[in-house]
């Protein structure tokens, strides 16, 4: 009997351990976090040090419900082993709460079955890809942003209604993220995709970009939609306006950095580049007199000064981060894991501090999408210019929850 009832204890005290509420012991919340602080697609860090300076505001504040936030952002160079080990050393020794704001797709699908399996919520991952909202297989995983997809859906409805006639050539980064827009461009011409006339595909490590500009200049193409990291796309403005090459230039949302992508690529050789958008553009100056921009600057003098408030990225890790602060509050004193994916799902029309009028958060259980409308914007050498009204009908037509 008391063999049997050692082994009973041997097998439930593991399980008790790992159900433990993690930020209880020393009063804090500890929040994981996986950033490229090093690599190709360094020039994301900036999300994770914006999202650190805005709980460092939060703390100054006298923290959520009487606890301070320990954030806790470790460097993965983009490896998806590296994030493996990171994730793993989080959760097991550092006894995070939850993993927040994570970024890149091959990243969080390398950590995703593990981290639903220690039933640990893997919250607002800094990726675009659909795989963030199947709430029945992955039910501790939900992303934030729009989907890749949707945002190559918006581009071809715009091209059709503005250049139905003109030829298209399509420069896309070789894996998940580069293959979904493209997806949904494609998608979204329908019966027109035919308008596509030259399509390359470069890898993320690539440092040159010249010869694929030359052959889709060459395919007669009016119209260039890139698809990659901002380095490249920096690459890509310059290398276009360097052939005397000036097509309708359209930009992928996660590339259209002022300080990241258009800047390094020469202000006026962006002008007329067109994206689209879910934030407010600090640099606007239609939002001069925005109170909560004018909060944004002030957040960025205090706790993130050596931030560049041209960087959208920096806008990106705010509104995140404040996305989070709004689970914790309706969380109360609850700090379980199963109540933090609750309240995750449970988010009704919340609008960040910093998202464009219009666009605000909406979860479900069955809904695990939080943004799903963007607005076209054109650079007009300085900031975003809005194109039009907020657009959400393109997102409708992807949806395939399990």
């Amino acid at each position: 009997m008391s063999l049997v009832l050692a082994a009973a204890l041997v097998f439930v005290a593991p399980s008790r351990a790992q159900q433990a509420p993690a930020a209880a012991a020393d009063n804090d919340i500890r929040i994981g976090n996986i950033m490229p602080y090093t690599g190709p697609l360094a020039a994301f860090a900036t999300i994770g040090r914006a999202e650190a300076a805005y709980f460092d505001m939060i703390n100054d504040r006298g923290g959520i419900n009487g606890r301070k936030i320990k954030f806790i952002s470790v460097d993965d160079s983009s490896n998806p082993k590296t994030a493996m080990e990171q994730t793993r050393d989080l959760v097991e020794k550092q006894n995070v709460l939850l993993m927040f704001g994570s970024f890149g797709t091959p990243d969080n699908l390398a950590t995703r079955t593990y981290l639903n399996e220690k039933k640990v919520p893997q919250l607002f991952v800094a990726s675009g890809d659909e795989t963030w909202a199947q709430p029945r297989t992955f039910p501790w995983t939900m992303g934030w942003q729009p989907t890749f997809r949707a945002e190559g859906r918006i581009y071809a409805n715009y091209i059709q209604a503005s250049y139905p006639d003109r030829k298209i050539a399509v420069l896309w980064q070789n894996d998940q993220f580069g293959r979904d827009l493209f997806k949904g461009l494609q998608e979204g011409l329908g019966d027109t995709a035919g308008m596509i006339v030259a399509d390359l595909a470069f890898d993320a490590s690539e440092t040159r970009i010249e010869n694929q500009l030359g052959i889709l200049k060459a395919s007669g193409a009016d119209i260039l939609v890139f698809d990659g990291a901002p380095a490249i796309a920096a690459r890509a403005i310059r290398s276009a306006a360097n052939l005397d090459w000036h097509p309708v230039f359209i930009l992928d949302n996660a590339s259209a950095s002022i300080a990241s992508a258009l800047r390094p690529a020469g202000l006026q050789n962006s002008l007329g580049v067109i994206s689209t958008s879910f934030l407010k553009d600090a640099g606007d100056a239609s939002w001069k007199e925005d109170p909560q921009i004018k909060a944004w600057f002030a957040f960025m003098d205090k706790y993130f000064p050596d931030g560049d408030k041209d960087d959208l990225y920096a806008v990106f890790g705010y509104a995140a981060a404040d996305t989070l602060l709004q689970v914790l509050r309706q969380c109360g004193d609850d700090l379980s894991r199963d109540n933090v994916m609750r309240q995750a799902a449970s988010l009704k029309n919340y609008h960040a501090p910093v998202a464009l009028p219009g666009i605000v958060i909406n979860t479900s259980p069955q809904d695990f999408r939080p943004i799903e409308q963007m607005r076209l914007v054109q650079f007009d050498g300085a900031a975003w210019q809005p194109i039009g009204d907020v657009i959400d009908s393109a997102f409708t037509t992807v949806r395939e929850d399990n």
